[in-house]
């Protein structure tokens, strides 16, 4: 959809040569029962010889090292295989085409695992002027070899004047048009995914079909992997934007070769699942590829969004003053993770008052818990060294000085009697960059691969205990149009869950 059409000099050429080639080279084949398999098989393969020869996802994937001895147990996957589950991979292109070719071949290695009539794959390019247009053509003959069903859109710019775009906006549009397959597949053929696979950069399909796996065993809503890029002769954990531990804090200082405790989590619990290798749970995430259980969010009505109230430079330079308790104008991913955590507690809330008995605990609970909730804030805006790193453009200072100051104080419900929204970080899951030793990035976090000498099976992936939404988070916003890299600024800012489900009613 929205591909150019037009004429241009060599649309004649280039049309007399495809049906030269179609006419003469490619007629005998598939033309009776008799050979139709194994001509079939032989596309198949040229398609996965030519993606596996090229980048490292295919081709090296499998020699990378992996705590649990992931890549020795042939089998590891097998459950997740024989239970023919649907799966929506959603992937968002913005000129980048050294991305394009090693996220088919990752396509391709998972149809070749789920079977590719369990696949659905929408792929979004979003106003891209390098070489993606060509790639997403070849994607389509690709995917239709397969049998791998689709839909490929070309959109413009949400604006042509780069002063006057908003990133988040943009972000918010782009994801929620890649979901309309989602979506009117469910509503109009009652077709349901089990899972949708939100690909960014390079991820090794054993990683997201252990990312699946983890999302399984803990009923997670959003299960993301880490991405890490290198700068200046080091790994650095890229998407502080988006991601909070489960203190509302970033990941600061988040080398690969950190100590434990300087450990991208900053929480005791997710420190000490980091250092062993085992999924997290966190405020909010997205790090990359990532899983996303539709049944809890996009099926429930739940969309990307964005803040409205940004200041739009393209008509003036003065920049007006917000009031200190206006809502956070930071990533569509983190209004995502907000809205996810205020729909599981309304759907706990209703479920609580279907009891009379409970919902009398509830009562009681609340007169005895009722807090006075402090929300402090400060701003910071200083130049961050690794602005350029990944996906973490103008990203803020890692600094460890808390964000100080106070507000006016109100009553709130604390988020702790809520039910937990399940939004897991796992490690394994490693997304990288152009130009990232991948293979030195898995030494570095892992080590030699070997069997990890804790728990064995789906214990390993669970959660025992889920923490409730903290009281406040550090609020890393863009205030304004100017693209992705307009300058963000810092403030720590209240959640209050209770305060959301009134707001709602």
């Amino acid at each position: 959809m929205g591909r150019d059409e037009r004429q241009d000099l060599l649309g004649d050429i280039v049309q007399n040569g495809v049906q030269d080639y179609w006419e003469r080279f490619e007629k005998p084949y598939i033309v009776g029962k008799e050979t139709a398999h194994m001509d079939t098989q032989s596309v198949l393969s040229s398609i996965e010889q030519l993606l596996s020869l090229n980048g490292w996802v295919a081709a090296l994937c499998p020699t990378l090292t992996r705590p649990f001895g992931q890549n020795k147990h042939e089998d590891a996957y097998d459950d997740l295989i024989n239970k023919e589950h649907l799966y929506f991979i959603g992937i968002v292109i913005h000129s980048a085409d050294h991305f394009l070719v090693d996220q088919l071949a990752v396509i391709v290695q998972l149809a070749k695992r789920l079977g590719p009539s369990n696949l659905f794959v929408s792929m979004l390019d979003y106003d891209s002027t390098d070489s993606t247009a060509t790639l997403t053509d070849l994607s389509e003959a690709v995917l239709t070899l397969l049998g791998v069903p689709f839909r490929i859109r070309r959109v413009p710019g949400m604006t042509a004047d780069p002063a006057a775009a908003y990133y988040p906006l943009e972000e918010a549009y782009m994801r929620n048009l890649a979901l309309e397959p989602l979506k009117e597949l469910y509503h109009k053929r009652n077709i349901k995914f089990h899972r949708v696979i939100w690909l960014k950069g390079f991820t090794c399909p054993n990683d997201i079909l252990e990312t699946i796996k983890v999302s399984d065993a803990n009923e997670a809503a959003m299960v993301c992997g880490m991405d890490w890029a290198e700068h200046n002769g080091f790994f650095i954990f890229s998407d502080r934007w988006r991601t909070r531990d489960i203190d509302g804090d970033q990941f600061r200082q988040s080398k690969s070769s950190s100590k434990p405790d300087a450990v991208p989590p900053r929480d005791k619990v997710g420190a000490q699942r980091y250092s062993q290798h085992l999924p997290f749970q966190v405020f909010c995430c997205e790090s990359g590829t990532h899983v996303v259980d539709p049944d809890q969010s996009y099926y429930q009505g739940l969309s990307y969004r964005a803040g409205m109230d940004y200041h739009n430079l393209s008509t003036s330079d003065t920049v007006p003053d917000r009031d200190p308790e206006a809502p956070c104008l930071d990533s569509s991913q983190a209004w995502f993770c907000r809205d996810l955590w205020t729909l599981k507690a309304g759907e706990g809330v209703q479920e609580i008052e279907t009891d009379d008995n409970v919902a009398r605990r509830k009562r009681d609970l609340v007169q005895q818990d009722v807090v006075k909730e402090g929300i402090p804030h400060r701003q910071a805006g200083e130049v961050d060294a690794d602005a350029n790193a990944g996906s973490d453009y103008d990203a803020m200072p890692d600094s460890d000085v808390p964000l100080e100051a106070t507000s006016p104080q109100k009553l709130s419900i604390p988020n702790s009697v809520f039910r937990p929204a399940r939004i897991l970080v796992n490690p394994r899951c490693v997304t990288t960059y152009a130009g990232v030793s991948h293979t030195q990035l898995a030494l570095d976090l892992f080590g030699p691969e070997r069997d990890n000498s804790g728990p064995d099976g789906e214990g390993k992936y669970m959660l025992e205990d889920w923490e409730g939404a903290p009281e406040s988070f550090v609020c890393q916003e863009q205030r304004q149009t100017g693209g992705r890299k307009a300058t963000k600024t810092q403030r720590r800012l209240g959640f209050s869950i209770h305060h959301e489900l009134e707001r709602q009613s």
